[in-house]
């Protein structure tokens, strides 16, 4: 293979096969004269044209001189560029790569100029011999950008020959030097931003598709990436792995079992689904049962979770291999937490005092609940009651503690183990534990609950009287779509506030635990380019006769904008009580029940 001939370089087609070096400025032609500097005369052969954007990786900046490989967004007028190939070259070898990169990633790639950098006095004839490269990779406009070695002199042209203004005359467009991190470019994804800032006053900034099309090209020319100059390969690139590809010797590893233990993991837990989906439990008591219970349904948002996770099915989006990693993180904290908090409780024994505490505990609020119960029954306050009424609600409400003593003593010689097996369910979450004792609490506070029930129902007829009377003697009726009831008695509701409060900070931390994205906001705070609500461009060089010089820098996005757009879907097994609504719930007398009703919302 010899240096291009003046024919090769003429047909273009013909020199497809011919191996491409830098040579003296005899050996190609000069079809792109040299452009006159700004403020030549009117005689000059180039005619000014619009402006372009060319987006040039810093990775490239020290590279050697040769082709500029990248993408022309003509709606935009800007071009990304990518890579730069190194002489020697086969140009047919050359746009099969360019081709093969497009089949792999669904990209147009093209040569879109030359690049010169000018490392000595004897190379300064190496431009000329770029220029003559238009002929065989023919792209309209035609970029030639060049740096001097050891200063920070830069040019840029881009000129057009289809279409000149005069016939034969061609014409040169202004050139916006954008400079951008390549590699944060690749791993980041760009979230629509609202506005972008100006990157000069006066100057007109890329608008939100231009850089779209800038992430997006970068994105899909991943396999162009995927070569370094190890590599033997017949074209020689430079981006931003040239120095080498990276890779960790662990992930490549975890990818490859990755699989199987997949597979098997889907199979397992697609047997779980289908045994918990059986008729059987489907019956009245346990469909019932299974739908009050917390733990009942955080093991099957559990369910569900690992079930997206171990899925073989490849995300087909960014935003759903975030939501597996979220997941996965979750998962892995909320057993992370699970397992502390159980090594602690087994560490120095400490279920055995727990299980011995509580009985005494119990007794004392019983103590406490007939105390109340029999100053009620007196004259609380110098109140003069209906004795009648007030011992039979009495002896109601002490039977109904009396119960729940007995059930308490009666369950004593349990309760250790039952503390133990909750302790070991931690084994499957945190959240899993908090669950349990969140029923665990529901169940030991069931007898405040029903005296709750019982006196905000007699309070509600004595209301609902009342209230009939009011309207009959201000002469108007019953609407029924505005009954109200109100609780009965204020240190009753102050208890079952307690219950309702602790219950509330454990479903709180559960739903914490289940819907906070941990991986984005790890994510955000380690490499906040990878999440990134727009950018932002600061000036490095503008000055006159000299193209404008930009730096593209990536905006994080902000933690908030990381909550709203990665939160994970909350278990919703328990109703959410604002302060407000539950203040208007004990004022006006309506009931609070410790599930979630068919009416609630969701999380």
């Amino acid at each position: 293979m010899g240096l291009v001939s003046r024919g090769a370089a003429a047909a273009g087609v013909g020199a497809a096969s011919a191996v491409v070096r830098p040579g003296p400025p005899h050996a190609v032609p000069h079809p792109i004269p040299t452009p006159p500097p700004e403020g030549a005369a009117l005689g000059s052969s180039r005619v000014p044209g619009m402006v372009l954007k060319a987006f040039f990786p810093t990775c490239c900046a020290s590279a050697d001189s040769g082709l500029l490989v990248g993408r022309w967004v003509p709606e935009q007028s800007s071009a990304v560029v990518l890579a730069v190939v190194h002489f020697p070259f086969i140009p047919l070898q050359v746009k099969e790569l360019l081709a093969q990169v497009h089949q792999a990633g669904r990209v147009g790639l093209a040569v879109l100029g030359t690049w010169c950098h000018r490392r000595q006095e004897a190379e300064e004839s190496l431009g000329h011999f770029l220029e003559g490269l238009g002929t065989i990779f023919s792209h309209e406009p035609w970029l030639q950008l060049c740096r001097e070695q050891g200063s920070k002199l830069w040019s840029c042209k881009a000129t057009r020959r289809q279409v000149p203004p005069c016939p034969g005359t061609p014409y040169e467009d202004q050139v916006m030097l954008v400079f951008y991190d390549q590699r944060k470019v690749l791993l980041s994804q760009l979230h629509p931003p609202a506005a972008l800032p100006d990157c000069l006053a006066g100057d007109a900034a890329p608008s939100a598709g231009g850089l779209a099309a800038v992430f997006d090209t970068v994105a899909r020319s991943e396999a162009l990436f995927r070569s370094d100059r190890f590599d033997d390969g017949p074209v020689r690139l430079s981006h931003w792995q040239s120095d080498g590809v990276e890779a960790s010797i662990l992930a490549e590893l975890a990818k490859r079992a990755s699989g199987p233990v997949c597979v098997l993991l889907a199979c397992l837990l697609s047997l779980v689904s289908a045994a918990s989906a059986c008729r059987l439990f489907k019956l009245w008591p346990l469909s019932f049962v299974w739908s009050k219970l917390s733990v009942c349904e955080q093991l099957r948002h559990r369910l569900e979770q690992l079930t997206l996770v171990f899925s073989t099915q490849k995300a087909e989006n960014p935003t759903q291999l975030m939501r597996k990693a979220n997941v996965l993180v979750s998962v892995l904290l909320d057993v992370a937490l699970g397992l502390a908090l159980l090594s602690w409780l087994r560490g120095k024994d400490r279920i055995g005092p727990l299980a011995e505490a509580l009985v005494p505990v119990a007794d004392h609020v019983a103590e406490e609940l007939q105390h109340l119960l029999q100053w009620l029954m007196g004259a609380p306050a110098g109140l003069k009651m209906n004795r009648a009424l007030d011992q039979v609600l009495g002896r109601f409400f002490l039977y109904h503690l009396h119960l729940w003593i007995s059930y308490i003593h009666l369950m004593s010689p349990f309760i250790e183990r039952i503390l133990w097996h909750v302790g070991l369910s931690a084994c499957l979450g945190l959240t899993v534990a908090l669950s349990i004792l969140s029923d665990i609490i529901a169940l030991l506070t069931f007898h405040i609950y029903c005296f709750y029930v019982y006196g905000a129902r007699l309070y509600c007829l004595k209301i609902c009287g009342l209230s009939s009377l009011w309207r009959l003697f201000r002469g108007k009726k019953w609407n029924v779509l505005r009954q109200r009831v109100d609780s009965c008695s204020y240190d009753l509701d102050q208890l079952r506030l307690l219950v309702v409060a602790v219950q509330g900070l454990m479903h709180l931390l559960v739903d914490l635990i289940n819907s906070l994205p941990l991986y984005s906001l790890g994510l955000r705070l380690c490499r906040p380019y990878r999440l990134a609500a727009g950018v932002k461009f600061r000036v490095l060089e503008h000055e006159a006769g000299r193209p404008l010089r930009l730096l593209m820098q990536i905006n994080p996005l902000p933690y908030g904008r990381v909550v709203h757009t990665y939160r994970l879907p909350s278990c919703g097994c328990h109703p959410t009580h604002p302060w407000g609504s539950l203040c208007r719930k004990l004022f006006f007398g309506e009931l609070i029940y410790p599930w979630r009703q068919r009416g609630d919302k969701q999380a």
